[in-house]
């Protein structure tokens, strides 16, 4: 399916999760950032910077598109993720409640959808850390 190929991709650019410390250090090195440019007093934020992977970075918008369905749990989801931790399942439940409201609300405030999508995955690229920093490295 879809899904597993943006996860194995992902995966394969990142690398390491670990070695972001924050999650807004995954969101810079994907660069799902802002440009800034300041002067004194002045801050302007412009387009975002495209630091990092390109791939790894289009993957992560080409999945802020699920966001537009509501939020639910499908049978088939649950039977897949049986085997995870009950707190990464609540991570994962919080980002897809999160992450449909937020869509919504961005749409309907008449941003255009790139901007959304954008915005998204920004958001995306934080669960996606919090859930790998629950996730025990194998040995």
């Amino acid at each position: 399916m879809w899904f597993t190929t943006i996860a194995a991709t992902v995966v394969a650019g990142v690398g390491d999760v670990g070695r972001f410390e924050t999650p807004r250090q995954l969101m810079a090195w994907l660069g799902l950032v802002p440009s800034e440019h300041s002067s004194g007093s002045t801050t302007r934020r412009g387009r975002i910077t495209k630091a990092g992977n390109a791939l790894t970075r289009t993957m992560l918008v080409e999945a802020s598109w699920s966001y537009r369905h509501p939020a639910r749990e499908a049978h088939r989801h649950l039977k897949r993720a049986a085997h995870l931790s009950l707190q990464i399942r609540d991570i994962a439940w919080k980002a897809q409640t999160r992450l449909c409201q937020r869509y919504r609300a961005l749409s309907r405030t008449g941003k255009p959808l790139p901007r959304v999508l954008t915005a998204i995955a920004r958001e995306l690229a934080g669960f996606i850390w919090a859930i790998a920093r629950q996730t025990p490295l194998p040995a």
